[in-house]
């Protein structure tokens, strides 16, 4: 999936959603009825337990119910466009993708480790702190400084893969994404250099 970035600060409480976020999920989706599709469509990307083991594919699992349902259907809209995707959801009723959010949302994600420490460092400055001066506020206003996500705000980021991550802020920066909530990350990533954005997606990777 990458399925998505967003780094703008979250302004409502969410301790609803937080306490209890696999019961919720599994009220909206059945992941029992997923695994079928899970292991004929998903897993040849994302591998059944949706942590992704190549780098231009996005770990998944552990993401909410509500932000996986909407990379979902926002594919299948075209509202998010890639050639993949669309097509692999073109075939999924909208019960086959609530199952599936259901399911990849209960799964454990697992940690990852950034290969570039030296960049990784100054990805931390950004995260943490945003780029002074160019209007880009920290990564961990919304994403939270460990990257766990708000739930139904903002997603999970820590331990994703810097390639992905790197594409997807390219994305909202040239507009080729554009589904984020009131267009906060394209206008984020505009203010961003390569060099801010290679430097932050190194440190997420590693990010637990």
């Amino acid at each position: 999936m990458k399925l998505v970035v967003s780094l703008v600060a979250a302004l409502a409480t969410t301790s609803a959603f937080a306490a209890t976020p696999a019961a919720t999920a599994a009220s909206k989706g059945d992941p029992k009825a997923a695994e079928s599709i899970v292991v004929s469509v998903c897993a040849a990307c994302h591998t059944v337990s949706g942590n992704s083991t190549t780098p231009a594919n996005p770990k998944i699992a552990g993401l909410t119910y509500e932000y996986i349902n909407k990379q979902l259907h926002d594919f299948k809209s075209g509202e998010r466009k890639n050639a993949v995707m669309a097509g692999i959801v073109a075939k999924l009723s909208p019960q086959d993708m609530q199952n599936l959010a259901a399911y990849f949302s209960m799964q454990q994600p697992k940690p990852g480790t950034s290969k570039n420490q030296e960049l990784a460092v100054l990805g931390e400055k950004v995260y943490r702190g945003g780029v002074q001066g160019a209007g880009v506020p920290a990564c961990a206003s919304c994403h939270g400084p460990q990257g766990q996500g708000i739930p139904t705000q903002f997603p999970r980021l820590a331990g994703q893969h810097s390639d992905y991550i790197y594409g997807q802020l390219t994305a909202f920066r040239v507009g080729t994404r554009q589904n984020d909530a009131a267009k906060m990350m394209q206008s984020i990533a505009a203010k961003m250099s390569d060099a801010d954005m290679k430097a932050v997606s190194a440190y997420i990777q590693g990010l637990r």
